[in-house]
């Protein structure tokens, strides 16, 4: 389990670590543009060229507020000073448990890198000649630490496109099942991270298509509201506006957007995320809807409710069903992911454009 460091709020989802000369214009250049794509914040310096530049405080406190560090080693990466001290701060922050790293070996032998030998040992023989002996050492351990890790190799790749899709695939996934929320002295989560293992394939969150209506249903309140918080909580970062609506009371069929065409068109180009707790009647998804309609391409709406009919008679297909969540541990989430009356509404667009809601 990672250590409560991890559950601050970080800056960036992903850094980027790689040897410009090497992969700036051919593998990173995709997978920053598919990062970006994904909604992923992403750092990527572009100022290594400089000469003579050294390793900054600001790359440094980059990687500490960065949840996953992408490490792409290629034929040159080992001769960089720069790239090595970027490494060793990097697998620092992983032994502390705050950062997750996934190396992608980009032709080259992970055995190489763990052994140093071949090329590998010509640049560490270059390295030894320029700098004192405790850099060098510092520099070896960080080298062999990282091809411990299970990567991807790119040699075992058609080509750049397909390796590109795997690694964004496998960051999505470990940002989505490593989240871990504010740390409150309640750490037996087991249960929650198993619906939302089941719950991942049907958000399609790389999606870019339309806009998905999910339904999650239960019979017991808290353990409803308790994944329908903690679900938003951590996939909310990944779109352009977000809103969770806890017991929607009062909805007029007319009022929901009737203030702001310019948020309605801002709303159409735009990936949202909206999640509608508590929703007991059929009136309340039809007015829902007048909003929902106007979001744009790969925005997702989540409706939690107890009632499973009402789902059917609103043509809501996917549905996930929660069954086997201890009703105490529901009750536990239930406390740790409470919202505060000021956290309902989260994005600007959404908190100003829908009305008639009360908290909890």
């Amino acid at each position: 389990m990672l250590s409560s460091s991890f559950n601050s709020p970080k800056k960036f989802d992903v850094f980027l670590s790689f040897r410009g000369k090497d992969t700036r214009r051919t593998l990173i250049s995709f997978l920053y543009k598919e990062l970006i794509r994904m909604g992923l914040r992403t750092f990527k310096d572009d100022m290594e060229l400089e000469i003579g530049r050294r390793f900054s405080q600001d790359i440094s406190l980059a990687i500490q507020d960065s949840k996953v560090a992408i490490v792409v080693v290629s034929v040159d990466y080992p001769a960089s000073g720069w790239c090595l001290d970027e490494l060793v701060k990097i697998m620092d922050v992983e032994r502390k448990g705050s950062l997750i790293v996934i190396p992608i070996f980009y032709d080259v032998e992970p055995s190489h890198l763990r052994r140093q030998i071949r090329k590998v040992a010509k640049q560490f023989k270059k390295h030894e000649e320029r700098e004192d002996h405790e850099t060098v050492e510092s520099w070896r351990q960080a080298l062999v630490n990282l091809a411990a890790i299970s990567g991807q190799c790119s040699r075992a790749w058609k080509d750049d496109s397909k390796l590109v899709e795997e690694i964004t695939k496998t960051t999505s996934n470990m940002l989505l099942f490593s989240a871990r929320p504010p740390s409150n002295g309640i750490h037996n989560l087991v249960g929650i991270h198993e619906h939302m293992k089941q719950l991942h394939p049907l958000l399609y969150l790389n999606s870019n298509e339309g806009v998905r209506v999910i339904g999650i249903w239960a019979r017991e309140c808290t353990v409803r509201s308790a994944l329908a918080r903690y679900l938003y909580q951590n996939v909310s970062q990944r779109f352009q506006s977000h809103c969770f609506l806890e017991n929607v009371q009062v909805i007029h069929q007319d009022s929901m957007m009737k203030t702001s065409g310019f948020i309605r068109a801002r709303l159409m180009s735009q990936k949202v995320l909206l999640v509608a707790n508590n929703i007991y009647k059929l009136e309340q998804l039809d007015a829902l809807a007048k909003d929902f309609n106007c979001f744009g391409p790969g925005s997702i709406v989540i409706i939690a409710t107890q009632d499973k009919q009402l789902l059917v008679a609103f043509g809501i297909k996917v549905v996930y069903e929660v069954e086997c969540l201890r009703c105490f541990e529901g009750r536990r989430l239930f406390r740790q992911f409470g919202f505060r009356k000021g956290d309902l509404y989260v994005g600007s667009e959404l908190s100003s454009s829908i009305s008639g809601t009360e908290s909890s």
